[in-house]
C-alpha cells in the first residue's frame, strides 16, 4: 500500500439533473478495504449527490477549501474550510452539500465501507440497495438497484401453492 497523491488521479465528473461535481476516489486508489475516502469539488452553483442517508455506513465531511451550505435534515448550515461533520448511519445522518458561493468548494468524504447497505433518498421517495460491494466500492455487486420507498409487497403475493 503505497501513498497516493490526488494530483496523480483523474477526476470523474457528474453533471446530471441537479447534481454537478467532480470526484477522486482516494480510498479506492490506495486499496483501502474498510475505509473509503473521496475528494469532491463542486463548482459555483454545484450540488452533491441528492439528499440521502446510509443505513449501514457512517460518513464524515471535512471541508478543505471554499464555502457552501450543508443540509442536515430540515436545517441548513454554512460550511467553510476547516469544518468537519460526522454523519451517522441512520436518518440523522441525512445530508447534501451545495456550493452557493463563487469559488470551487473542495471537501473530503470519509466513509466506512460496509455492505450490504441501503441508501435512503427521502426527497425522491426511493432507496438504493448495494449488496456485494458498498456504495463507492470497486468490487462487483450481486444486487444493486434503486426502488420506490413505498414499493413493499407481501411476501406471499403472486406465488403459487406448489412453491414455483
Amino acid at each position: 500500500m503505497d501513498p497516493v497523491n490526488q494530483a496523480d488521479l483523474e477526476w470523474t465528473e457528474l453533471d446530471r439533473e441537479d447534481a454537478t461535481f467532480r470526484r477522486k476516489q482516494l480510498g479506492e486508489a490506495a486499496d483501502g478495504a474498510d475505509l473509503g475516502c473521496s475528494l469532491y469539488e463542486l463548482p459555483a452553483g454545484g450540488r452533491s449527490w441528492p439528499y440521502h442517508y446510509h443505513t449501514a455506513n457512517e460518513e464524515a465531511i471535512y471541508v478543505l477549501a471554499g464555502a457552501g451550505t450543508l443540509r442536515l435534515g430540515e436545517e441548513t448550515h454554512s460550511i467553510e474550510a476547516g469544518d468537519y461533520v460526522a454523519l451517522p448511519a441512520d436518518a440523522s445522518g441525512g445530508h447534501r452539500v451545495v456550493n452557493d458561493g463563487d469559488d470551487p468548494l473542495r471537501y473530503l468524504v470519509v466513509s466506512t465501507m460496509r455492505e450490504p447497505d441501503v441508501t435512503v433518498y427521502p426527497d425522491r421517495d426511493r432507496v438504493g440497495v448495494f449488496v456485494g460491494s458498498p456504495p463507492g466500492g470497486r468490487d462487483g455487486r450481486s444486487l444493486h438497484g434503486y426502488y420506490p420507498i413505498d414499493g413493499d409487497v407481501d411476501y406471499w403475493e403472486d406465488t403459487t401453492s406448489d412453491g414455483e
